[in-house]
Order: structure tokens, then sequence, then C-alpha cells
């Protein structure tokens, strides 16, 4: 039996999923697999019971990525459950940035009372009246899961849809509609575009890529969409060319201090995928993961080993081996098997810059003897014989 714990409230749609195998532990120390939605884990104390962590969303700062890949533990997450919600979100996001709607609702609920208030609003609606995104040029930073559907999506809202992504995947250019121009060049949709939006993973490299330089190239008046994470904005930046007007509007889905109540912000309280759909589907990809690292060995959305997937195991035995990518590891792990008279019917061995992943259907059943003198290979993190 495995036991999991749980960082944050999880929907029961997925936990229902576990079965019979699982028991939920309120210890962190006892738990085998771990679900988190955005509890900070950097500072935790990784045992070694500790061999899986699911991210029921998308992104993974949270989580001490490095850290675990060093003591063999696998961390997934969710990529594409959660789109929908943000998609929806991102849309409404550029409704209220071309249309002041939130001004116009406020200004209703100060007439309170007021029995002249139809007539006054005829007058005062003109302050909140706004554009239509229509015909308008719509700009999209990163072509996952996410971006993919607002493209898609805007397309159908009639914008001129603009998309920028190096590493689009095979899968995300099949899903996206003929009709959004491929740009090779992000400085193009700084130019051309009156609404930019960011959907990319925070990494060094993408780290404050909005900032005073990426804004000044931009339109005047445009409008700057952020529903992935904040640091990928240099909000002061932000803030000063929303000042002087180069910015019409910013939308972040993530409130701080910077930009909470500032004019020209339109600050969401962190509601992308904060719907009853999406924690449910995330629930359940995130649980189905565990299930299957935990049972079979098989990796899938992992984000610091890589993807390995060999079915259920139809042998009598399968083991699985985390270790470091150096030359000469596969060779001496199947060195020990023949030794052993062990013959090995099929293997899978797969890398992730520093680390790989090795699983093995065996002919016979795996003996702890075996698996220790694996364990002892070195670069060799963690061995787990599966059946």
């Amino acid at each position: 039996m495995f036991q999991y714990h749980c960082l944050n409230p999880i929907a029961s749609v997925g936990l229902e999923l576990m079965g019979n195998k699982y028991h939920r532990t309120e210890n962190f120390e006892d738990a085998q697999a771990v679900l988190v939605r955005s509890a900070a884990m950097h500072d935790l104390e990784l045992g070694e019971n500790l061999l899986a962590v699911a991210r029921a969303g998308a992104g993974v700062n949270n989580i001490p990525l490095q850290k675990c890949a060093e003591k063999g533990i696998v961390v997934f997450n969710t990529p594409g459950a959660n789109a929908n919600g943000v998609k929806e979100l991102v849309i409404a996001g550029m409704l209220l940035a071309s249309r002041d709607v939130v001004g116009g609702i406020n200004w209703v609920n100060e007439q309170k009372g007021d029995e002249n208030v139809a007539k006054l609003a005829e007058k005062q609606k003109k302050q909140y009246a706004g554009s239509e995104l229509k015909g308008k040029r719509l700009g999209i930073i990163g072509l996952g899961a996410i971006g993919v559907l607002v493209a898609n999506t805007a397309t159908h809202l009639g914008m001129e849809v603009y998309g920028y992504d190096p590493y689009i995947s095979v899968d995300s250019a099949w899903n996206l509609s003929r009709s959004i121009k491929h740009i090779k060049n992000v400085e193009e949709i700084y130019r051309t575009c009156d609404f930019i939006t960011i959907h990319v993973p925070l990494m060094d490299s993408t780290r404050g890529m909005i900032d005073k330089d990426a804004i000044d190239l931009m339109k005047n008046g445009v409008v700057v969409l952020n529903f992935a994470r904040d640091l990928l904005v240099n909000e002061d930046d932000m803030l000063e060319a929303l000042e002087r007007g180069k910015v019409k509007k910013y939308v972040s889905d993530f409130p701080n201090v910077t930009t909470a109540g500032q004019k020209n912000c339109i600050v969401i309280p962190h509601l992308g995928a904060s719907t009853e759909e999406s924690e449910d589907n995330c629930a359940v990809m995130a649980v189905k993961e565990l299930k299957d690292y935990l049972e079979n060995g098989n990796i899938t959305n992992s984000v610091n080993f890589p993807n390995c997937n060999m079915g259920k195991c139809s042998q009598k035995g399968r083991i699985a081996i985390l270790h470091k990518n150096v030359a000469n590891t596969i060779g001496q792990i199947t060195g020990l098997f023949g030794n052993a008279g062990i013959n090995i019917s099929d293997m899978t061995n797969k890398s992730r810059e520093d680390f790989a992943y090795t699983l093995l259907d065996l002919e016979e059943k795996v003996t702890p003897d075996v698996a220790d003198q694996i364990s002892k290979i070195a670069g060799v993190i963690r061995v787990r014989i599966i059946k």
C-alpha cells in the first residue's frame, strides 16, 4: 500500500481515483506521494520515503525541482488541464481592458437609490464606452495549451492573431487555426499588435522579458495581458509606461504590492485556473500520473525527469532506475543482470539534461540483492522494484 499526502485541498473527483491501494496520511514525512497546488515546498524536508510529487496545475515554481531530482523524486505537472479556464479569463481580460465595464458597474453602484439613474446613465455611459475587439491585432507570446486556445478563440471574435513560439510543439501546431500568423521575431508582435498576451513558463531566459526595452517597441495605447507569471513582466517599467500613456491597460492575474490599486492596472485575484472544472481536471490528471508511476514505473508529464512509458508489465519482473546521465551506466546495469542470470525482455532509457531514467522488464523477478548492487553503481540515485 502507498501513502499519499495533500499539501493543498485537492478535488475529490481526483482523490476518489486512488482506490484501495492508497492511504491518505496527514504526515508529510510518511508520504510516498504528495499532491500539491500552490503550497511552497522549498523549505520542506524531503524524506527518503518520498517518491513523487504531482502539481495539480502547470506552474512548478513552488517546488524545488533540482533538489527533488537529486533525491530521485519525480515531479509531475498537469499541462493543459486548466487551459480552458485560463483562456476564458484572458478573453474576459481583453474585454475589460477595451471597454470599461468595471468602471461603469462601479458608477451604477454609486447611484443606489437614485430614481434618475436610468436618465443619468445615458449621459454617463460614453465615459465607459471603449472599443470592440473585432478587427484588432492580438499578439500571443507562447503557443502552448493555453496560447493555442486563446489564439483560436480570438479568431472567432474577428481579431487578427499573431503567434510567436520558437519551440512550438507538433501537437500545438496541429491544433492551431490556419488563419493565425506564425511570427518568427517577437519584436514584430511588439511593434504591430494592439493586444499582447504572454503564455510562457518562468525561466531565467523569460524573467522580466516585458521590460522598458520591449515596451518602447510597442504601439502607443497597447494592452498587455499577463496570465502566466507576474515575474515575466518588469512591473516597475510597466507602471511607468502606464503613467506616460504608452500602455493603455495592464491586465494581470497576480496581485502584488506593485500593481494592486494602480491606475490603469486591472488586477484579478489569481482566478485563471480557479474554476471547478479546472480544479477537477488537474486533480484527475495529477492522480493518474502518480498512480501510473507508482504502480507501473511510467513517467508522463514530469518536469525534472524524462517521460518514459512501457505500459503495464506482462513479464515476471520490472525495475525502475533513476540515475545521472553519464556514460556506461546502462552497460553496468545490464552487466549486473547478466551476471545474475536474469534476461532482459524489454527496456527503455531516456535522458533529460543531467538526469536519466531506465525502465526494464525482466523474465525473472528482481531480488533485493541485485537491486542493492545496482544502487551502488556510481550515479544511480534510486532503484525501485516495480514487480
